[in-house]
């Protein structure tokens, strides 16, 4: 079986997915489209959907396999490669699916940031964000993952969010965290991993610094 991840260089989806079959050892492709609004035309045919990411799964049929959305496609890497990073008890499962879920509302809330146009509403976006995430502060763990000493789906979920966070001086430096310790302790944690440092391209800082910038929202016009 070959696995083949199709996204373009900065989603942070799709590098969920690849932290974990990093951290699980399994070999992978992983393909970049540059420009997403105007993507190459094979790209119709591997995405059903039209979105990235997507997991072609190259198998015995004719022809690949899509999976497509990021917490489906890294619960089918879980369940076919490796030891599982979820939970056996179902309660449990259930409750860490609830929270990759409410991590994807979370990278959203962070994209707000990125386009707030006006110093008020930044403020805002961030009040907003840093309120979500006093939340995850009440249930994480003391460390150094999210249930302890056990590394899951719900950490390969929420690094990306992290790595986004601490990119940036005025939101790595923010108040807020000083009421979140377990939550900064996590994050700083999972950045340390290898299989998240290398789960970006080498250029990653730069081109998301470049990215937010040509948003043109206040917080890209501050960043040097």
């Amino acid at each position: 079986m070959k696995l083949q991840l199709i996204s373009f260089p900065l989603c942070p989806f799709v590098q969920r997915s690849v932290i974990t079959l990093k951290h699980k050892g399994a070999p992978f492709e992983l393909t970049f489209i540059q420009d997403l609004e105007n993507p190459p035309a094979w790209f119709a045919k591997a995405s059903p959907l039209g979105k990235v990411p997507v997991l072609l799964v190259h198998g015995k049929a004719p022809e690949p396999v899509a999976v497509f959305e990021s917490a489906v496609i890294n619960e089918y890497i879980d369940e076919t490669i490796g030891t599982p990073l979820h939970s056996s008890d179902p309660l449990q499962k259930a409750l860490e699916r609830a929270w990759i879920e409410y991590g994807s509302e979370l990278l959203g809330m962070q994209y707000g940031i990125y386009t707030a146009e006006s110093r008020a509403n930044l403020d805002s976006a961030k009040n907003e964000l840093f309120a979500a995430l006093a939340r995850v502060e009440k249930v994480v763990s003391s460390g150094p993952y999210f249930r302890g000493s056990e590394f899951s789906l719900v950490d390969s979920t929420f690094a990306p969010l992290f790595m986004r966070l601490f990119l940036f001086k005025e939101l790595a430096n923010d108040e807020h965290w000083e009421g979140m310790p377990k939550l900064r302790a996590w994050g700083e944690a999972l950045l340390k991993l290898p299989e998240v440092k290398d789960s970006v391209i080498p250029e990653f800082e730069a081109r998301m610094r470049s990215f937010v910038q040509g948003l043109g929202g206040v917080l890209g016009k501050s960043v040097s």
